[in-house]
C-alpha cells in the first residue's frame, strides 16, 4: 500500500480539494444518468455518496474512475484538469476504485489478479517471486485472512472482496473509491477495514464511500453528498445531519416505518430438515423447519453456513447426509429445476453472478424460470406476445423504473435488479420462498418495497425463509429465528427472546464451547 503522503498534519482547509467535479452531466442513449452534478473530495476526507439505486452514484464513480467520459462538465484532480481519462490512467495518477461488481479474473490466483496489467519483470523475465512477496506483504499489512496463491473462483465472496480491496491498494493511492465494501465482510473483517480507512485518512488519502448502511455512515463519514435522479441534492456535514433527514433527501419523501407490521399465521410445516450436512462441510448436523404463514429467519456472520443451508434446501449445494422434506414429502434428489416445479423459489445474495443474465432483457430474466409452463410456450416455442403481456403487468406491480421490460438487466440499479428477481417469483405459482440477503446492495426505498413484497407473500400463506447478516432486518421480519455459527445451529429464538443481545450471546457462547472442547 503506497499512499501519496505520509504526513499526519491536519489538511489545509484553504487548499483546492483533491477532486473537484463541476457541472458534470452524463447521457446514455435515452437516459440522462447525471444532470449537472458538483462534487468535491478533500485529501484526508471520507466523503459518502448517498442515494437510491438509480440515483447516479455508480455512473458518477465510473466517470471518476475513467470507465467512461462525462458528456459535459469539468473534472479536476490534484489541481489538474482531467481529459480523456481511462481506467489505466486513473490508476496511474492514484485513483483506485473497488466496485460492488468485482473486476477479478476467476481463473487466476489472488496474486495474479493483484498484478494483472502491472506485472513486474527483471531483465525481461517475469518476477514471479517478487510479486508473490509483495502480495504477501500487502495482505499481511491489511490484516486479511487471504491466501495469495488461491484461485479466485475457489474463494467465497467475502475473500473475493478482500482481494478486490487489496488490488486497489497495491499501487500509489491518492483517492480510494469503495462501493458497498462491507456487504460481504464479517464484523471482524469490517473492523479491520475501518482501521485501514482511518490509517489512509491520516496519510492524506481521500476516500469516496458508497453505502446504504447508516451505522457505517455514522462511524466513518466527514461529509455526505445526496444524489437523486442523477442530480446533486445537497452536501452535508455528517456530524450534524440526522438519519431521517438523509433518508428524506434521498427519496424525496418521508419513510416513517422501514419494517412493516406482518401478521404471521403459522400453519403446516413446509420445510423440514434433519441432520443435514453439505458436502463442503459448511453445514453440519442441522435440524431446521419452516412453516407456511410465517417468516423463519436465519442469522449469523458471513461464512457461518446460513447461505449454504438454503442453497442445499433448493438443490444447489450437494448434500452429504441428512434429509430435506417439503410439505411432508422427503425429497431424495434435489436440484433447482425440480425445486421450482415443487413451488420453491430461491433468491441468491449475488444477483449479478447467480441470479440474472445481465446482457438479456428484463422480460427474459423474469420469464426464464417459467418457460416450461404452457402460458409461456407452445410445443417448445416461446410465445413472445403472451410473454410480454404476462411480464409487463408483473413489473408494473413491482414499480420497475423506468417501466421498460426490454432493457438489459445489466443497465439496472441494484434495487431494480432485485425487483426483476422478485418478478420471477410472480411468473409462476410458488409457495415456498428462500431469500438470501434480500436487501444487500439496495437503498432504503427499495428495501421498503422488498419488505412489503415479503409481507404480502407470508400473509397470503406462503412459507418464507429470510437469511440475513443484518440483525435489525432479520429480527424485525422473523416470527422465529435460527442463529447459525460455524455450520451449526447455535440457538432457536422465539417471541420475547428474539433480541439482538440474545443473538450476539449465542455467537459468544458457541465460541466459548468450541474453545473449551
Amino acid at each position: 500500500m503506497e499512499p501519496a503522503a505520509t504526513s499526519t498534519t491536519p489538511r489545509n482547509e484553504t487548499a483546492e480539494p483533491l477532486l473537484v467535479l463541476s457541472g458534470v452531466t452524463k447521457r446514455f442513449p435515452g437516459v440522462l444518468a447525471l444532470d449537472d452534478v458538483d462534487l468535491d473530495v478533500k485529501a484526508g476526507e471520507l466523503h459518502v455518496l448517498f442515494g437510491e439505486n438509480g440515483a447516479g452514484k455508480s455512473t458518477l464513480i465510473n466517470v471518476i474512475s475513467g470507465t467512461f467520459p462525462p458528456t459535459s462538465g469539468s473534472f479536476r484532480f490534484g489541481g489538474e484538469e482531467m481529459a480523456e481519462l481511462t481506467p489505466h490512467k486513473a490508476r496511474a495518477i492514484g485513483i483506485s476504485p473497488v466496485f460492488q461488481e468485482f473486476s477479478l479474473v476467476p481463473s487466476l490466483t489472488v496474486e495474479e489478479n493483484l498484478f494483472l496489467g502491472r506485472e513486474r519483470s527483471a531483465a525481461g523475465i517475469l518476477d514471479a517471486g517478487g510479486m508473490r512477496r509483495r502480495a504477501r506483504e500487502l495482505i499481511a499489512e491489511l490484516g486479511f485472512d487471504l491466501d495469495p496463491k488461491a484461485r479466485v473462483d475457489k474463494l467465497d465472496r467475502a475473500h473475493q472482496q478482500m482481494a478486490e480491496i487489496a488490488k486497489a491498494l497495491l499501487g500509489k493511492v491518492r483517492l480510494l473509491i469503495l462501493d458497498e465494501p462491507t456487504a460481504s465482510l464479517t464484523e471482524r473483517e469490517t473492523g479491520r477495514l475501518f482501521e485501514l480507512i482511518a490509517r489512509l485518512k491520516s496519510q492524506g488519502v481521500g476516500i469516496i464511500y458508497v453505502s446504504h448502511r447508516m451505522r457505517e455512515i455514522r462511524a466513518l463519514a466527514d461529509r455526505v453528498t445526496v444524489l437523486r435522479d442523477g442530480r446533486h441534492i445537497k452536501t452535508l456535514d455528517a456530524a450534524t445531519v440526522t438519519d431521517s433527514e438523509l433518508v428524506e433527501l434521498m427519496t424525496g419523501r418521508k419513510i416513517d416505518v422501514l419494517f412493516p407490521a406482518i401478521t404471521h399465521r403459522p400453519g403446516e410445516v413446509a420445510i423440514a430438515v434433519e441432520k443435514l450436512a453439505t458436502a463442503d462441510g459448511q453445514v453440519a448436523d442441522v435440524d431446521f423447519f419452516a412453516r407456511a404463514g410465517e417468516i423463519t429467519g436465519v442469522a449469523g456472520l458471513v461464512g457461518c453456513g446460513k447461505s449454504e443451508l438454503v442453497r442445499a434446501i433448493y438443490g444447489i449445494e450437494p448434500i452429504a447426509s441428512g434429509s430435506v422434506t417439503l410439505r411432508g414429502e422427503t425429497v431424495t434428489a434435489l436440484d433447482p429445476r425440480s425445486s421450482l416445479r415443487r413451488g420453491v423459489a430461491y433468491f441468491p445474495a449475488n444477483r449479478g453472478v447467480e441470479g440474472l443474465a445481465l446482457s438479456r432483457p428484463i422480460r427474459e430474466n423474469v420469464s426464464m424460470a417459467a418457460l416450461d409452463l404452457g402460458r409461456y410456450q407452445r410445443r417448445g416455442i416461446i410465445r413472445r406476445t403472451a410473454e410480454r403481456s404476462l411480464i409487463g403487468p408483473i413489473m408494473e406491480t413491482l414499480k420497475l423504473r423506468p417501466p421498460n421490460i426490454e432493457r438489459a438487466v445489466g443497465n439496472l440499479s441494484g434495487g431494480n435488479r432485485q425487483k426483476v428477481m422478485l418478478g420471477r417469483a410472480m411468473a409462476r405459482d410458488l409457495d415456498i420462498f428462500l431469500f438470501d440477503e434480500p436487501s444487500v446492495g439496495i437503498d432504503v426505498g427499495a428495501k421498503v418495497e422488498v419488505y412489503e413484497f415479503i409481507k404480502r407473500l407470508v400473509e397470503a400463506g406462503a412459507a418464507v425463509v429470510v437469511v440475513s447478516s443484518e440483525l435489525p432486518e432479520v429480527l424485525a421480519l422473523s416470527n422465529r429465528l435460527y442463529v447459525m455459527h460455524h455450520g451449526r445451529i447455535a440457538a432457536l429464538l422465539e417471541g420475547e427472546a428474539m433480541t439482538e443481545q440474545n443473538v450476539l450471546s449465542s455467537f459468544f457462547e458457541e465460541e466459548a464451547r468450541e474453545k473449551a472442547a
